[in-house]
């Protein structure tokens, strides 16, 4: 083969690995001509979204290019939703389902999500989390994982993945082997997961195994390190984790994509082109990219970084072709599972809504509460929200309580403002409730120290009020409590039916 043919086939190879997002809602140039140069891939987010039927347009022009395209969606339902992100979502997430515990439920929503997913032309969600949230302070998983049971977490896994695979969208499990027991958000920085390998084993592997069995055929890998198995790189780049564990232990022989490679827990110490190349050589076969990058330089830089691996030496030629054989594969056969999915109306049976519902859990002093007789004042205490969350999507309960009990007035709360004090508690909580109800709404008070301490103070001075937490429950001062187990529209909208009408409790 010629020089200039070899570097062809590299830049093709070297393209076909990358799964790049974009901006905008229709394609821009530079994907299309990277489409028809052996881009295989692409991933939208809540930029390139505004209705399903924008959508479906957007990835039939992709299609264009290639029949047999991946495209890939961060689609969790409940806080972490794309294809809603305008509305939030009309799904609960893993956290209440898994309360619920009703598998065929969550199966339901699964299928349910999976035929909007597929009426939009996605073919691969990264999605369901199979983390198992051990550790109630992690700051990146939380409501997003089934639960803290890897049996609980482990069969809801499982449901997930035939309800999203029976509607025609392939699914993956993340973040492998593991992001439950963590205390640092890998977006920033690099977390570490110190168990030893039979604790691993027991706590955080059983939802990977029962999603291999289910039949997945992708699995995204996590960014932290697992010194039990590799105490020098992180998941994401270590073959110990990669080829020793995931295939070989856990047999998996389908498609490992990487997290998002742009996450500071790989490029704060190799940089996004050293990171993509390390990911490769230790088994990587398709690199998410661009939800932070999202420029066609950086798809080019990517693509100069594994052609001058090959081409130096650092990256076997093999191993590039081997995750662009593995990647061709899963495409061909996402594509025919896109095709068999069933063709039904999406979100048409409420499924989302009776989901929500079930997941709410109410102390007695609350149901002694209600109903509400009188328009409340809300205050809504909001966090900081993790990268994968978002900052732009609606959550809460006063919009959705507003609409049942006209004259609701409400006002959200964030830390930085108690705490440099350009909010007092008192002018914007207390005394817009005199002589109404109020309803406080919480996002993991347990978490966060402020919002604690503000619960703490408000129900103090109002022992009647009502909070509504939409995070991991914890240990409050409060004895009126609601709890929906997320923060999606669909709990918010689950919360302020329970607040006015005791039929629905």
């Amino acid at each position: 083969m010629s020089s200039s043919k070899h570097s062809s086939e590299l830049r093709r190879l070297a393209l076909s690995v990358l799964q790049p997002g974009f901006v905008g809602t229709e394609a821009p140039d530079w994907i299309l001509r990277d489409i028809g140069d052996g881009l295989a891939s692409v991933v939208l987010f809540s930029r390139n979204i505004v209705s399903t039927e924008q959508v479906a347009r957007l990835t039939a022009q992709l299609r264009a290019e290639n029949p047999d395209l991946i495209v890939a969606i961060d689609e969790e339902a409940g806080d972490v939703t794309r294809i809603e992100s305008a509305t939030g979502s009309s799904r609960p997430g893993n956290f209440a389902l898994g309360t619920v515990d009703d598998p065929a439920l969550t199966e339901a929503v699964a299928a349910d999500l999976g035929r909007q997913l597929r009426a939009a032309g996605v073919s691969l969600d990264y999605a369901p989390s199979a983390d198992v949230n051990s550790n109630p302070d992690n700051p990146i998983i939380g409501v997003r994982s089934f639960g803290s049971d890897p049996e609980v977490v482990s069969r809801h896994t499982t449901a997930w993945i035939r309800g999203l695979q029976s509607s025609g969208v392939a699914a993956c499990a993340k973040h492998f082997p593991g992001h439950g027991d963590v205390a640092v958000d890998s977006h920033h920085d690099l977390p570490a997961y110190p168990a030893g390998r039979d604790e691993i084993a027991a706590q955080a592997l059983p939802p990977f195994r029962a999603a291999v069995a289910a039949g997945v055929r992708a699995v995204m890998s996590g960014h932290l390190l697992v010194p039990a198995y590799d105490p020098d790189l992180p998941a994401t780049l270590s073959r110990r984790i990669l080829h020793g564990l995931l295939r070989e232990e856990l047999g998996f022989d389908g498609l490992v994509v990487s997290d998002a490679i742009e996450m500071g827990a790989v490029t704060r110490r190799y940089g996004i082109d050293g990171a993509t190349v390390k990911a490769v050589a230790a088994g990587v076969d398709a690199v998410c990219v661009g939800g932070e990058s999202a420029e066609e330089a950086t798809v080019a830089l990517l693509v100069k970084a594994l052609t001058a691996a090959v081409t130096g030496g650092e990256l076997a030629e093999e191993r590039l072709a081997g995750a662009a054989d593995r990647v061709r594969e899963f495409a061909r056969w996402s594509a025919g599972l896109r095709a068999a999915g069933a063709a039904q109306d999406p979100t048409g049976d409420g499924i989302g809504h009776v989901a929500a519902r079930r997941a709410l859990r109410l102390t007695g002093a609350a149901r002694a509460a209600l109903p509400l007789t009188a328009a409340p004042h809300v205050v809504e205490l909001a966090p900081v929200t993790n990268m994968a969350i978002g900052k732009e999507t609606p959550w809460g309960v006063a919009g959705p309580l507003a609409e049942r009990l006209p004259g609701t007035t409400s006002v959200r709360v964030r830390g930085q403002e108690l705490e440099e004090g350009t909010v007092a508690l008192e002018s914007c909580a207390l005394e817009p409730a005199v002589g109404r109800p109020l309803v406080i709404v919480a996002r993991d008070a347990a978490r966060h120290a402020w919002m604690s301490r503000a619960v703490t103070g408000l129900t103090a001075a109002r022992p009647d009020a009502i909070v509504v937490e939409m995070g991991l429950p914890g240990a409050t001062t409060a004895e009126a409590q609601i709890f929906t187990h997320g923060a999606s529209a669909a709990s918010g909208v689950a919360a302020a039916e329970v607040l006015t009408d005791t039929s629905a409790l």
